[in-house]
């Protein structure tokens, strides 16, 4: 068993287009942060979607890149040439990168209209890019959000989503924020699907549903974490924090998440000497 954290860009996505094209310094905050790894999505590589520099910038910094995150609005039965074309371009990249995985994320619509058709379209898009990474030996996962406009955002929807993945290339990556936000239960749904489990997503939310900094709300992180390692899972828990604090200083954020992880669930993982 050996499970790692750290963190994804979306924190810094919070803030707008601020850092978009500037992963070089959100590479530096995470090592900063203590974090393992840094998980980002393509709107933030910048210049470092050259593999050799942006290999070049994770090896200075000590840190690792778990996953890579494409984010597509996927409303047809097969992806727009252009859609083909930034996913060609994201597996290219993670030729470079063996260990990295690639995260397929859609983009929430404005509503849930035509659901069905929806689901289905996005199911045969994501299954369809997972075969394409397998066959250049890239792991893949699916990680289902929850603003209204989601597709895969409640208890039902999860069902339709974990029993459409085609499991022989595409795995669930559960995000605990998201699966609270659908009115789940997120200990109940990872364990639940916990077969089905490549990477794992963390963000906190208070009683009201309202995002917090890792720690500062009522999910039960210490839980999962506990459950993962008893269960011998071997992967990542990447923190995607959400709070309202990153709009303005997300690197601060970050650190602070950071400082959580390191003292209350690194223990959770790290081995005893």
């Amino acid at each position: 068993m050996s499970i790692q954290i750290g963190c994804q860009t979306y924190t810094w996505q919070m803030s707008g287009g601020v850092y978009d094209g500037r992963l070089d310094h959100i590479i530096k905050i995470t090592a900063e942060a203590g974090y393992a790894g840094v998980e980002s999505e393509t709107r933030f590589l910048g210049k470092l979607a050259d593999p050799k520099l942006l290999g070049e910038h994770l090896n200075a910094a000590g840190v690792d890149m778990p996953a890579l995150t494409l984010v597509e609005d996927w409303l047809l039965p097969a992806e727009t040439d252009e859609e083909r074309a930034r996913a060609d371009e994201c597996l290219q990249i993670l030729t470079h990168f063996p260990d990295t995985m690639l995260n397929i994320c859609q983009m929430p619509g404005s509503d849930r209209e035509n659901l069905v058709e929806r689901q289905k379209n996005c199911l045969l898009n994501a299954n369809a890019i997972a075969k394409r990474a397998a066959d250049l030996g890239i792991r893949s996962g699916y990680h289902p959000n929850s603003p209204p406009g989601s597709v895969f955002r409640t208890e039902e929807d999860y069902e339709i989503l974990l029993n459409g993945l085609d499991q022989s290339v595409l795995g669930y990556i559960p995000d605990s924020g998201h699966i609270a936000a659908g009115g789940m239960d997120p200990s109940k749904i990872i364990e639940q699907y916990f077969s089905q489990v490549v990477h794992v997503h963390f963000k906190d939310m208070n009683a009201a549903g309202a995002w917090e900094p890792m720690g500062g709300g009522i999910l039960d992180h210490v839980g999962i974490t506990k459950y993962l390692a008893a269960n011998n899972y071997d992967g990542w828990i990447v923190v995607e924090d959400e709070c309202e604090a990153a709009i303005g200083d997300p690197d601060s954020v970050t650190k602070g998440d950071g400082a959580y992880c390191n003292s209350v669930l690194i223990p959770l993982v790290t081995p005893a000497s």
